[in-house]
């Protein structure tokens, strides 16, 4: 199943119950939390256990930016949040302290 085949996902949840339908939204919910709860430098990180969330069992294979334009891009990801959340608390934290 490739990304953009809608055809067959989500199915699975016709067949579920209200207990198990609920228990889905649950660990959706706490993986998104967990997510969304980042800070710092985990703002930054490549995340399968979050898309390991999904019924459908793919191994990923993002297409990686070479260095230079990585960086630009990390850069330009660091200005949206200054543009964002201005006035969000700032860290003088290196990374793995």
């Amino acid at each position: 199943m490739s990304a953009t085949d809608d055809s067959a996902v989500d199915l699975d949840l016709s067949d579920m119950t209200q207990a198990q339908l609920i228990a889905e939204v649950r660990k959706l919910r706490a993986g998104i939390r967990a997510h969304r709860d980042c800070s710092g430098h985990d703002l930054c990180w490549y995340h399968p256990h979050l898309w390991a969330l999904l019924p459908e069992q793919v191994e990923p294979q993002p297409v990686v930016p070479d260095w230079p334009q990585f960086m630009r891009g990390c850069v330009r990801y660091r200005a949206s949040l200054d543009a964002q959340l201005p006035d969000a608390k700032r860290s003088e934290k290196e990374f793995g302290e």
